[in-house]
C-alpha cells in the first residue's frame, strides 16, 4: 500500500508562489537580511498549514547547532499518576515555545553512574536545556554533566548551585491545619511521615505555626510518626480508642494515602467522618482525595504550575519570577491549593470543645 509523501519546504514555496529561500526565511523563522511583506509571510503560513507541512529540525539542528529540544531527567514522574501533571505542563509550555521534550526515566533510587550517562547521551544528541525532576520533594545530589542554568523540579539540589522548583509544604500545612482550627477543634492528631525530609519538616513547621498563632499548645502525644502509605494511617486506632474527652476530634495526615488508613481506623473505631472526627489530608492525590467518603479536605500540590515555570525558568523566559514569591536562595517555593469537601466538621459540643478564634 503506497504511503502518502511527506510535503517539502519546496512543495510549500511551489504552492505559495514564493522562492525555497523565502519560504524557507518564514517558516523557519530565519531573518538573514531578508526581508519579507506582511502578506507574503502570511500566504506562507497557511499554505504550510493546509499542506501539513512540519520543518526537518534535524536538518535545522545540523544547521544552527541546536536542536530546539529539553532533556528532561526524572526518577518515577512518567510512570506514576501521582506528580505525572508535572510532565504534561512542561509538556505543553515546551511545545508554547517551540521546544520538544526528551524524556528519560530512570526510576526510583537510579545510581549516580546511570543518571549521568542518560545526560550525556542527552548532551551528544545536542540537547541544551535540562530539567531534573522526582516525584515527590526531596533533596538529591545533582550528577555530574549538568549544566549551570538546570533546574530541579519538585526536589532540592544540594549544593545551592541550581535552581530548584518546590511546593511550598509548610505554606500549605499551615493552612490545612487553620482549616481544622477554624472550625473549633483543639485537640488536633497530626499522623507524621518520618522518612521523607524536607517535605516532613516542613509540613510540621506549618502545622506547628498555625497552633500557635491560634494560641494551642503542641502536644506531642497527638504526634504520631508513621509510613506515607495507606497502612500508616492505621496507627490512628489507638488514639480514638481512648475515652471522649481524651482522644483528638481532628487529625492531620501528611498525605492523603495516611488520610484514606485514617478513615479506615475510625470505621473500625464506629467512629463517623465529620461528625464524630474531622480528617484532612495533603497533596490532593488523584482518585483518592475525591472519592473517600465523604471526600477528604486537603492541599492541591502545585505541580502544573511547578512544571511550566521549569521550562520557562530553563529558556530565560522574562518576567518568569514575576507572580511567584521571592525564591529563597535558589530554592523557589509554589502554593498549593487549599481543597475544602467535606471531611472537616465542628467537634461535638458534648466533648467540651470550645470554637477556636477564626483569626
Amino acid at each position: 500500500m503506497a504511503t502518502t509523501r511527506r510535503p517539502t519546504l519546496k512543495d510549500v514555496a511551489q504552492a505559495a508562489g514564493v522562492s525555497t529561500t523565502t519560504a524557507s526565511v518564514v517558516l523557519n523563522d530565519r531573518r538573514d537580511g531578508v526581508r519579507v511583506p506582511d502578506a507574503t509571510r502570511h500566504r506562507v503560513q497557511q499554505t504550510a498549514e493546509d499542506l501539513g507541512y512540519r520543518p526537518n529540525i534535524l536538518a535545522r539542528s545540523l544547521r544552527t547547532q541546536e536542536t530546539r529540544t529539553i532533556g528532561f531527567v526524572s526518577d518515577e514522574v512518567t510512570t506514576t499518576p501521582f506528580a505525572v501533571g508535572m510532565l504534561a505542563a512542561a509538556q505543553d509550555e515546551a511545545a508554547r515555545h517551540g521546544y520538544l521534550l526528551f524524556v528519560v526515566n530512570l526510576g526510583p533510587n537510579a545510581p549516580l553512574a546511570l543518571q549521568e550517562q542518560a545526560i550525556d547521551q542527552l548532551t551528544q544528541h545536542q540537547v541544551g536545556h535540562f530539567i531534573y525532576g522526582c516525584m515527590y520533594h526531596r533533596l538529591v545530589d545533582p550528577p555530574l554533566g549538568l549544566p549551570a542554568d538546570t533546574v530541579f523540579l519538585n526536589c532540592e539540589a544540594n549544593g545551592g548551585r541550581h535552581r530548584s522548583i518546590v511546593p511550598d509544604d509548610r505554606q500549605g500545612a499551615y493552612e490545612v491545619a487553620a482549616e481544622l482550627i477554624k472550625a473549633g477543634h483543639r485537640r488536633i492528631a497530626f499522623l507524621d511521615d518520618h522518612r521523607h525530609p524536607p517535605a516532613s519538616r516542613l509540613r510540621f513547621d506549618g502545622f506547628r505555626a498555625a497552633l500557635a498563632e491560634h494560641g494551642l499548645d503542641y502536644e506531642p502525644a497527638l504526634h504520631l510518626k508513621t509510613t506515607p502509605f495507606v497502612r500508616g494511617g492505621l496507627v490512628l486506632s489507638d488514639l480514638i480508642g481512648l475515652p471522649a474527652e481524651q482522644r483528638p476530634t481532628a487529625v492531620f495526615c501528611y498525605n492523603d494515602r495516611i488520610a484514606m488508613g485514617a478513615y479506615r481506623a475510625a470505621r473500625t473505631r464506629g467512629l463517623r467522618v465529620p461528625d464524630d472526627l474531622s480528617i484532612v489530608g495533603f497533596d490532593d492525590q488523584e482518585f483518592i482525595a475525591s472519592e473517600l467518603d465523604p471526600p477528604l479536605t486537603t492541599v492541591r500540590l502545585p505541580h502544573r504550575e511547578m512544571g511550566q515555570l521549569a521550562i520557562q525558568l530553563v529558556l530565560d523566559e522574562p518576567g518568569a519570577l514575576d507572580d511567584v514569591p521571592a525564591p529563597e536562595g535558589n530554592v523557589i517555593r509554589i502554593a498549593g491549593e487549599l481543597v475544602r469537601r467535606d471531611s472537616v466538621a465542628k467537634p461535638h459540643s458534648d466533648l467540651g470543645q470550645s470554637d477556636a478564634s477564626s483569626s
